[in-house]
């Protein structure tokens, strides 16, 4: 049956020692990432930036931290049996990812307007893929009644604890890489709020007093209308360069509490802004990052003079950008 949570809803304490947990684990089937200084952005911004590599991920995004955690709760019998999720394309490809490592059969459920780059890496996979509809929001509770109906698995995208573990050991490898070093910010794109919430969860555990920037596009925040709401609202969103970050916020969803109470500002993010930002990283760095990646940068260009003589991090979160896309953000 698909997994209903019995546990109290889990406090950033909880989910930072999930990731301490995990992160050995993660290491045996995913590579770390770099932790680098962008010198050109650095100095645009008057501060020390170091820039998590999660475009460098397997996969091409962090979402395969959290596919593989999650995947390695599950049985051998229950990974035959099969999996199901909803993606928008980057957390299938992990779903696919962990499954073509640990064995097992996978459904995604995507949108009928998902990147076709991804499409092609999830049948790659050999993953059976359903697109239905526009809004991963939407697509989320037909995953779910599939998996329960058929008594598979459901592999939330972020609504579950051990899935925002396996987004928090980016935290757990940026606080190894800085060495002892201080750390006084970090700026992470948000979408349905499990990557800032893991890392959230682990840096302010050690970093008590780091500040958490969240990063959305103006054309969807649904986290950020939340938090503002004080509880899960629905909104009706935009194509924006930042598909990564695209869907609703599942009713209910863990996620909520913890963006509440861990991330001290909201940017968010047109889409000039997001494309500036992605031709600086191309320009300056020569690498390639996706929209929701850049958002994060875009942000931290919006709070340069709050940022300016600090160390911050910037979570690069992933690469997989169309050839379209990337076409249209260039022009």
């Amino acid at each position: 049956m698909t997994e209903r949570f019995t546990e109290a809803a889990p406090t950033p304490a909880g989910i930072a020692a999930r990731s301490e947990r995990v992160a050995p684990r993660l290491r045996e089937h995913l590579p770390i990432t770099p932790l680098v200084r962008f010198d050109a952005f650095s100095e645009e911004l008057g501060a020390e930036v170091l820039v998590k590599c999660e475009h460098h991920q397997r996969t091409g995004s962090f979402k395969a931290r959290g596919a593989m955690a999650k995947i390695l709760t599950l049985t051998p019998e229950q990974r035959d049996r099969g999996v199901v999720t909803a993606s928008t394309g980057n957390h299938g490809l992990g779903v696919g990812n962990a499954l073509a490592t640990l064995g097992g059969h996978g459904i995604v459920y995507l949108p009928e307007n998902a990147a076709p780059g991804k499409v092609a890496a999830l049948r790659r996979f050999g993953l059976e893929l359903r697109a239905e509809g526009l809004d991963s929001g939407v697509l989320e509770p037909k995953a779910r009644a599939y998996a329960e109906e058929h008594e598979l698995t459901y592999v939330s995208p972020y609504n579950d604890p051990d899935t925002v573990a396996g987004q928090g050991t980016v935290g757990v490898e940026i606080l190894e890489q800085l060495a002892g070093r201080q750390l006084d910010a970090v700026v992470v794109a948000v979408g349905g709020g499990g990557l800032v919430s893991g890392i959230a969860s682990v840096l302010k555990k050690h970093r008590p007093g780091i500040r958490v920037i969240g990063a959305s596009p103006v054309r969807e925040a649904p986290m950020a209308a939340s938090v503002e709401a004080g509880r899960i609202v629905q909104v009706e969103g935009r194509e924006s360069l930042s598909d990564g970050t695209a869907g609703s916020v599942e009713p209910g969803s863990i996620t909520f509490a913890l963006c509440r109470d861990l991330v001290d500002d909201w940017v968010l993010v047109s889409e000039d802004a997001i494309a500036a930002a992605l031709r600086m990283v191309i320009d300056t760095e020569h690498q390639l990052i996706e929209g929701s990646a850049a958002m994060a940068f875009a942000a931290a260009r919006a709070r340069r003079t709050e940022l300016e003589g600090k160390r911050v991090a910037v979570v690069s979160c992933g690469g997989n950008i169309s050839a379209s896309t990337l076409v249209a953000a260039l022009a």
